[in-house]
């Protein structure tokens, strides 16, 4: 190795860079490594991104990483640092999920994500922060609070908060996070930084979740779109734990990100006509359409009807958090945080009727949807209604001066595209008056995930958002 690339300069890389730079036998994974590791030591108790690291046995690893074997690979990310987040299993580490149940879990073996992970050389490096459980705000009893870095008294966001901190920060190339109402694009709306929720199969699924449920995905997390392709690479394909999980058509993410073909026309909406948006949110939202048309698009404001998908949303995952928490709620419950319980609950107590009517409204969406992409290529709305709002704040109350319902209303403009089924990339635009991030969402057709990465590079070349890390 020559050995000439200082640690400061790594961490300013992409993955992409980083990878480029580990082929070319200019830095080695160990070196990586080593400047994660100066990182984290010299940012992470500003924000608590990472709260348990395992440097000496990933460094072990990256000891007997052979880069030509593994280049061998077109999917290997050759012994690349990255953070896994604490819902998902890598062996001998704990997972917590954010529970003091469960503070002292150690699986003996990577789940299903991560393994496939590793098999493609990825390299384990720490644990990011999560809530507990679930939910839109990382804190929990087991490590604490994870703080925004573009202003540490407000929330990372969440469930993937820890994740999305640790890019900003840039103390990981590349992380881990899963999506079951938004908790890969609110927090990376919150952060700064990209996240792509797949569709469903795409990347395979832990033993944990209801293996036949269409609502929650694993996916990745990164400084760019371009690293998300790389990253979707070494995480997606069939499993057979998993009975969703599929090959994709797309051989090569990272090829297809660079092949962008001009879409014939797309629609923006501030609102999905369905949830109040803060003003400034929309304010920076509407500085992306200039750059739509700089790239010739045709831009439309005709977008499905999103009725009815609120309440859907909310019978659907209560079922989920049912079947995931109802025998460890009956055994526990005291020892489980208030709003779960509720949520749990929920699954508990909803009737016959009320599945049959949810179902029938993600269905109806789905028939809506269908025919919207006969027209269009892509939805374009704001990832976040809200702002990152203060951290002593468990939830928003309201928006715009329009009342929330329940604690996780002000994220059902990402839940309410969760019901379609349909892959969404969250991408950094722009920013607020008073420097916080905002992001957009943007959805494709289902399993069009090479034509979603294409066309969210081309456009995060022109926004051209600043990435410096805030600390």
């Amino acid at each position: 190795m020559k050995g000439q690339i200082m640690g400061s300069e790594l961490i300013e890389k992409y993955a992409f860079e980083a990878i480029d730079l580990i082929k070319k036998k200019e830095v080695s994974s160990s070196e990586l490594l080593k400047a994660s590791q100066e990182r984290h030591l010299e940012v992470d108790s500003h924000v608590n991104a990472l709260p348990y690291t395992f440097y000496e046995k990933a460094l072990i690893k990256a000891k007997s990483i052979n880069v030509d074997i593994e280049a061998q690979n077109n999917k290997s990310l050759l012994g690349l640092p990255i953070a896994v987040k604490d819902y998902n299993d890598v062996g001998g580490v704990p997972t917590t999920f954010g529970s003091k149940i469960f503070s002292n879990n150690i699986p003996s073996k990577s789940d299903s994500t991560i393994a496939r992970l590793e098999e493609n050389g990825a390299l384990p490096v720490a644990k990011s922060n999560v809530p507990e459980w679930a939910g839109g705000h990382t804190f929990n009893p087991v490590y604490g609070i994870t703080r925004n870095p573009f202003n540490k008294n407000k929330i990372a966001g969440g469930s993937s908060g820890g994740s999305s901190v640790a890019l900003a920060t840039k103390q990981v190339w590349l992380a881990t996070g899963n999506d079951l109402g938004g908790s890969l694009r609110t927090p990376a709306s919150f952060n700064n930084i990209v996240g792509l929720r797949p569709s469903i199969g795409v990347v395979p699924r832990s033993l944990r979740y209801n293996r036949f449920d269409p609502l929650w995905v694993e996916g990745p997390l990164a400084r760019c779109v371009k690293d998300i392709s790389l990253m979707l690479d070494a995480m997606s394909g069939y499993c057979k734990t998993d009975p969703l999980s599929f090959d994709h058509k797309c051989n090569s993410f990272l090829e297809a990100v660079d092949a962008f073909e001009l879409p014939a026309k797309v629609a923006i909406t501030e609102d999905l006509g369905l949830v109040p948006v803060e003003q400034e949110v929309r304010g920076v939202f509407r500085t992306i359409v200039p750059h739509l048309k700089t790239i010739g698009l045709q831009v439309g404001t005709d977008i499905p009807d999103f009725s009815g998908a609120i309440e859907s949303f909310h019978t659907l995952r209560g079922l989920l958090m049912a079947y995931m928490l109802g025998d460890l709620y009956k055994s526990k419950k005291d020892e489980i945080l208030v709003d779960i319980v509720k949520n749990i609950e929920v699954g508990f107590k909803v009737s016959n009727e009320e599945i049959i009517a949810a179902e029938k409204i993600r269905q109806d969406l789905f028939i809506k949807v269908d025919k919207f992409f006969e027209e269009y290529d892509f939805l374009i709305c704001p990832t976040c209604s809200v702002l990152p709002f203060d951290i002593e704040t468990p939830f928003v109350r309201e928006i715009d001066g329009v009342a929330c319902k329940t604690y996780i209303d002000w994220f059902a403009i990402t839940f309410a595209l969760t019901l379609t089924s349909c892959p969404i990339i969250s991408l950094p635009v722009g920013f607020s008056s008073s420097g916080l991030p905002v992001g957009i969402q943007i959805m494709s057709k289902p399993r069009q995930e090479d034509k979603l990465l294409a066309f969210a590079k081309v456009l995060e070349e022109k926004v051209s958002v600043n990435k410096r890390s805030p600390i």
